[in-house]
Order: structure tokens, then C-alpha cells, then sequence
């Protein structure tokens, strides 16, 4: 492989350890390496509550995972048990990135997630230090010094090469700082046969490519990159080009998406049985998306519904299936639709997940009349939907609601003051 060709820059990935739970600790007074706390859902939120974040301590001696659910955590005095507060943490981001910022351009700096940010510094590392080691070192105090928080970081001369040293390496180092460049990734990378554990390679693709013989990263580099293509498509090339450390991206650069959608997901707090439980949580979310639809003042012409059940029925996980509708910005129209769509997939299985998106969008400059109801009624209906969008963006959204959300197995009221689906928490730390 000519590496003279590629892109050559250095990027930092940094990684916020055990992010939650560190916060958690340093609110509390604890060293988030030393202190065995772990973040839990609320029960009532994902009905069995779900570990969110587990302190490194935590894991060690408890042998506990994120996702792990709460009666697989060990009832112990020492394991200190915390609701989340997803507002501090996100307050906390802000200002993690915004130290960031101390050592690169804003224009440089892009949180991933919001645990983990991806920095540029290939024009600003040398103010910092001798050499990108110690200017990661630099940014880690940094954070320690005025947050408490530890970050690890992932150095490389493009994008992915730094996030492969966070994960495959940084992560595991007592200084938690890892290095990958095109001269040493052959020798570092190609080795780990657990395709998994490569960023963006996941069980099911894992899978396919053993099937084909490849059982690791060395492998994938060696095989026939059009062969490769021929059997996975533009994801088989990009994996090619993985293997190799190779990555053209240019972060800097905006790229619209061809197709957008408006959407939303929910996971239900207890597993579903009744149509009519689930259709009022169809209902809200159908109404929720039309409304963000609209406030954006968009139509959609398809509409789409996944469902997702508790477990393997008839050999089936759930159901998802989109249809094309006459363009409308109409959430009566589009939930009619919807419970149709549900009502001709659904054979009595027990629901966990819901799903509705929104799709080929047009710009809402109109309402279009149907000529089966009458106009009158129709720009009333297009007028009460307006006017209802406009005191929730005033009031907030339970300020005004429909009556359906008070039945049983309505999930909007109790959802409304999450964040990301969890607590808020308390405005103060």
C-alpha cells in the first residue's frame, strides 16, 4: 500500500472514562478510579432498570457492564447505586468541549458523542508540546485539573486510526493514551483476531466475514479488495480500506444527507399485550414527529412503523414496513395511517419497541384538501394543529395534550421531563 498518497495529519479521539459515573463521583466527593458506583436507570423507565455507566473500580471488582440489568447487579453495601442526571452530564460536555478548544481551532473540534470528541490538531499541536504524546498528556491534566474527570486519548495521522488507539489500546494503558500511524498499524492492528472489537464492525458483519475465512483484520488486508466488494458492497470496500488504516475523510466538510426523515423511537417500560396500549403510544409518538415535522414547516409523503417484540415469535423478532401516503402534514391522517399498518402486522405479540418515522419531505407551503371531507372542517383540523404546536414551543409539551395519553399504557406525560430517555436530574450539581 502507497501510504505517500493518503492524507497525513494528527488526530486526537478522547474519550471521557466511565463518563457518567466519573461525574457522578466527583459530584460526590470520590475518585471515579478508586470509588465502586454505577449509574442505574429508573425502573419505571426501562422496566427493570438498565446500568447506564459502571465506574472502572466497579467493573473490576463486580464484574459489571454497561446495559446490565438491575437483578444482575449484586445486592452489596460497598456498590454505590445513583440515578442519572442527564442534564449535568450534558452540562459537563459543554464544558469539556469547550476546554478543547484551548488547543485547537472550534472549526477543529467535533464531539462524537457525548462521551468522546475527535480534535484536529494537525496545525496546532506544536504550540502545546514536543511531541503529540505530550500535548495528549497536557490535555488530559487539563481536563483532571478543572473537572476531576480522567480522559483517555487516541492518537493517529487520520480519523480512524485515532479511534482504533482509543479503543484497542489508550483504553487498556495505565496512561491511558494509545498511538496508531500508517507505519505501525500493520504491526499493532492486524493481529486482533475478535473482529468485534474493531470500531464499526459488529456481530452480524463479524459473521459474514468469517464465513468467508477471514478471522481477523491481517486477513481482511490480505484478501482481494474487489472480491471483497463484490460481497459486501460499498461496506466491504470501506472495511478494505479499515483494514489498511486508511481513511479520506474530511471532517471539515458537510455532507447533506440525500434522503432526510423526521422520526422517533421508544422502548416501552413493560412489555405490551393490549392493541389498545399500543396503539396510544403509536399514537403519541406519530403525533410527537408530525409536530416536529411541522415546526419545521415540512410534509411527509411516507410514513414508516417498526415494532419490535419482547422476544422470537414464529421466528420473528417484530415487523417494520413503510407506505407511500398523499403528502400531508395532517397527525390525524398520519396516525390513521399507522394503526392501519399495525393492525395488518401485529398477530397478538407482546410489543417492547416502537418506532415511527416520516420520509420523502417536501416543503410545506400549503395544506392540500382532500375532496372526500369537507374543506371547512379540514382547515379547522390544519388550524387546531397549528395552534397546539405553538403553546407546547411556548409551555413546554404538556401543556397542552390529548386525552388519549391518560389511558393505561400512555408513555407521554411520564416522558416528557427525560433527557436521552433517562432523569434529568436536579438543574443544580
Amino acid at each position: 500500500m502507497d501510504y505517500s498518497r493518503e492524507p497525513h495529519g494528527l488526530f486526537f479521539m478522547i474519550d471521557n472514562k466511565s463518563f457518567y459515573a466519573s461525574v457522578e463521583c466527583v459530584a460526590r466527593g470520590l475518585d471515579p478510579l478508586k470509588a465502586t458506583l454505577i449509574v442505574m436507570s429508573e425502573t419505571k423507565n426501562t422496566g427493570r432498570g438498565l446500568v447506564l455507566a459502571a465506574s472502572p473500580m466497579a467493573k473490576k471488582q463486580f464484574k459489571i457492564s454497561n446495559v446490565d440489568r438491575a437483578y444482575e447487579v449484586p445486592d452489596d453495601p460497598r456498590l454505590m447505586v445513583v440515578p442519572p442526571r442527564m442534564n449535568l452530564y450534558i452540562r459537563k460536555n459543554l464544558v469539556i468541549n469547550q476546554l478543547f478548544r484551548q488547543f485547537a481551532a472550534g472549526a477543529q473540534c467535533w464531539p462524537y458523542s457525548i462521551d468522546e470528541t475527535i480534535i484536529d490538531m494537525t496545525h496546532s499541536w506544536r504550540l502545546f508540546g514536543k511531541t503529540p504524546d505530550e500535548v495528549a498528556q497536557r490535555i488530559q491534566r487539563t481536563v483532571y485539573q478543572r473537572l476531576g474527570l480522567y480522559v483517555t486519548v487516541g492518537i493517529g495521522q487520520n480519523p480512524v486510526q485515532a479511534k482504533l488507539a482509543l479503543d484497542l489500546f489508550a483504553k487498556h494503558s495505565p496512561n491511558l493514551r494509545g498511538s496508531l500511524s500508517y507505519q505501525t498499524f500493520a504491526s499493532m492492528v492486524w493481529p486482533v483476531n475478535d473482529l468485534t472489537k474493531i470500531w464499526s464492525i459488529g456481530q452480524r458483519t463479524a459473521s459474514h466475514l468469517e464465513s468467508y475465512g477471514i478471522h481477523s483484520l491481517g486477513d481482511l488486508a490480505k484478501s482481494n479488495p474487489y472480491w471483497i466488494g463484490s460481497r459486501l458492497g460499498v461496506i466491504g470496500k470501506q472495511l478494505y480500506a479499515l483494514a489498511w488504516g486508511i481513511d479520506r475523510s474530511e471532517l471539515n466538510r458537510f455532507s447533506p444527507s440525500r434522503e432526510r426523515s423526521w422520526s422517533n423511537s421508544q422502548v416501552l417500560p413493560r412489555d405490551y399485550h393490549t392493541e389498545e396500549e399500543i396503539a396510544v403510544v403509536i399514537k403519541e409518538i406519530g403525533q410527537q414527529v408530525t409536530s416536529r415535522m411541522r415546526h419545521h414547516g415540512e410534509a411527509a409523503g411516507e410514513i414508516g412503523l417498526s415494532i419490535g417484540f419482547s422476544g422470537y415469535t414464529m421466528g420473528r423478532s417484530g415487523f417494520a414496513h413503510h407506505h407511500r401516503i398523499a403528502t400531508t402534514a395532517d397527525s390525524r391522517e398520519i396516525v390513521k395511517e399507522l394503526l392501519l399498518m399495525f393492525k395488518q402486522e401485529w398477530d397478538g405479540e407482546s410489543v417492547r419497541n416502537i418506532a415511527v418515522s416520516l420520509g420523502r419531505l417536501s416543503k410545506l407551503s400549503g395544506q392540500q384538501l382532500s375532496l372526500f371531507s369537507p374543506a371547512q372542517k379540514q382547515v379547522k383540523q390544519y388550524q387546531f394543529d397549528r395552534l397546539v404546536d405553538q403553546l407546547r414551543d411556548r409551555f413546554g409539551p404538556t401543556a397542552v395534550f390529548y386525552g388519549t395519553s391518560l389511558k393505561r399504557g400512555g408513555t407521554m406525560l411520564e416522558r416528557a421531563g427525560l433527557v436521552g430517555g433517562h432523569n434529568g436530574g436536579n438543574s443544580f450539581e
